[in-house]
C-alpha cells in the first residue's frame, strides 16, 4: 500500500459508525436509511416530464408525482451519500477514475455487467419494497423478519452469482 493511501476502517468500527448513523437518521427523520425510493421518485419525475398524461394515470408513478422529488428526505440522503463518498475517497487518497475488472473481462463488459446487476437489484428492491439499506439495515435494526430474510437471500444470491461470474472471467 502506498504511504499516501490510508487503510480502510476496521470492519467493527465501520459497522459501529453505520449503526450510529442509522440511529441518528431514525431520530431526526423518523425513517431508516434507504436509497431505492429516490430512484423511483426520479423515474416518476422523468416520466411526468416526458409523458405527463400517462404518468399521472399510471398506478405506480402517479402517486409520486404529487410532490417535488427534492422535497423528500431520501433525496437529500442520496446527495449526502455522494458528497460523503467523494470526500472519504479524496481524504484517504483512494479517489481514482478506473474500471476494476478480471483479466478476461473488458472494461465495456464490466460496465455492462455492473449496469445489469444494478438494474436487477433496483427492480428487486421495488418488488421487495426496499433496498439493501432500507430493508436490510433499517429492517434489521427494527428486528423485522423481512429484513433478515432479505439479507439472507441477498447474500446467497450474491455468492452464487459471483461464483459463476468469477469462474467465467478469471
Amino acid at each position: 500500500m502506498s504511504p499516501s493511501v490510508r487503510p480502510y476502517w476496521p470492519p467493527l468500527a465501520a459497522g459501529f459508525a453505520l449503526g450510529l448513523a442509522l440511529l441518528v437518521t431514525f431520530l431526526i427523520t423518523g425513517h431508516g436509511l434507504g436509497a431505492s425510493g429516490f430512484f423511483t421518485r426520479v423515474a416518476a419525475a422523468l416520466s411526468g416530464w416526458l409523458a405527463p398524461v400517462w404518468a399521472q394515470a399510471n398506478g405506480y408513478f402517479g402517486p409520486f408525482l404529487q410532490a417535488n422529488p427534492l422535497a423528500a428526505w431520501i433525496s437529500w440522503e442520496i446527495v449526502g451519500v455522494l458528497i460523503g463518498g467523494i470526500l472519504g475517497a479524496v481524504s484517504s487518497g483512494r479517489f481514482k477514475a478506473m474500471v476494476e475488472r478480471g483479466p478476461r473481462a473488458s472494461s465495456l463488459n464490466r460496465l455492462l455487467m455492473a449496469f445489469a446487476g444494478g438494474a436487477l437489484a433496483g427492480i428487486g428492491a421495488r418488488f421487495a419494497r426496499g433496498c439493501t439499506s432500507g430493508l436490510g439495515l433499517s429492517g434489521g435494526a427494527t428486528l423485522a423478519v423481512a429484513g433478515f430474510l432479505f439479507l439472507i437471500g441477498f447474500f446467497v444470491a450474491g455468492f452464487i452469482a459471483s461464483y459463476f461470474l468469477k469462474k467465467a472471467w478469471t
